[in-house]
């Protein structure tokens, strides 16, 4: 009986997805935030935050609360908590003490072999929305993300990244420690380098090109981060770190950033390694077939590889599925 409850409750919540929420639907996300299930709670508060139902903030602080006593057994997984933690942030909580309790949260449940904590994503939601939260200045807020920055869980790493570089410059000298650091994740280091190009632009240019020397995962996250700035400097970090490249991989990786500048010179560069036939022409048709997306462009593009009439860059530029 009380499972059949249940499956009506969480069927009468999904059916309030996509819909404008009257009055009545109000009333049952409101009630459903009260609820000892964490899976309904967890879906109210996504139907909450979805419809900005910034009026059940005390509902939703209250349901989060809740779910911190005996947490193992009341929300395991943290379903609510994520979901709570989410929707307080998006509906503008800058109630510091909600986060901070999220932030500080580790739930440490079996797992096969032993336990482990799931409290990560938690961890990770809370540290990115105190940046929004009354109460701390910058520098505050900097010593409070230095335990995230180093959290054994790589999500929170990230979100602690996302946060710092919201600080501006008084993060750099964290930021640029973090990604000296030997043996950290290479989605955290790509963070890391986005957050000082953001913040220094030209001036962090050098140091997160020194990354492409190594040639592996972090250097590939060094250079989409250098592609995203769409800047001639860090154009031409790329185009030094090609120059007299052998490892297959890495110079595809190389060609790919370049692409993804979408500067003039850099089309140019790609182009001219198709009409040259160079070895890693079918690389550079690759590149320049996934930023091709105006007309001009992919003619250009269909011409050069035409104009050689090579059958292995034909084979390449038909294996891209980009022909007009």
């Amino acid at each position: 009986m009380a499972h059949r409850g249940f499956d009506e409750q969480m069927a009468a919540l999904e059916a309030l997805r996509g819909c404008e929420l009257d009055t009545a639907a109000v009333a049952l996300i409101k009630k459903s935030l009260a609820s000892r299930s964490n899976f309904l709670v967890a879906k109210a508060a996504r139907l909450a935050e979805d419809g900005g139902l910034a009026d059940l903030m005390p509902d939703l602080v209250a349901a989060y609360d809740r779910f911190f006593t005996n947490a193992e057994k009341t929300d395991p997984q943290c379903w609510a908590k994520n979901a709570l933690s989410r929707s307080l942030a998006k509906l503008e909580c800058r109630d510091k003490d909600v986060f901070l309790r999220g932030l500080r949260h580790h739930q440490m449940e079996p797992t096969w072999g032993g336990k482990s904590d799931s409290a990560g994503t938690l961890r990770a939601n809370c540290a990115h929305a105190l940046v929004a939260c009354n109460g701390f200045d910058n520098q505050e807020l900097l010593i409070l993300l230095l335990d995230p920055l180093v959290d054994a869980d790589k999500s929170v790493r990230v979100e602690a990244v996302r946060a710092l570089a919201q600080l501006g410059e008084i993060a750099v000298a964290v930021l640029r420690l973090r990604a000296l650091i030997p043996g950290e994740d290479p989605e955290v280091l790509g963070q890391c380098f986005a957050a000082l190009l953001a913040i220094e632009r030209d001036q962090a240019v050098s140091f997160v090109a020194g990354f492409l020397e190594a040639g592996d995962d972090p250097a590939g996250e060094a250079a989409f981060a250098l592609a995203e700035m769409c800047n001639p400097g860090a154009l031409a970090a790329l185009f030094d770190r090609q120059k007299g490249i052998t490892d297959e991989w890495f110079g595809g990786v190389l060609l790919s950033a370049i692409a993804l500048t979408r500067l003039p010179e850099a089309i140019d560069f790609l182009l001219g390694m198709i009409e040259r036939e160079e070895r890693q022409a079918p690389a550079a048709v690759e590149a320049l077939s996934r930023v091709a997306s105006g007309e001009e462009l992919k003619a250009r593009l269909e011409r050069t590889v035409e104009a050689t009439g090579s059958e292995r860059l034909e084979k390449a530029l038909r294996a891209t599925g980009s022909q007009r």
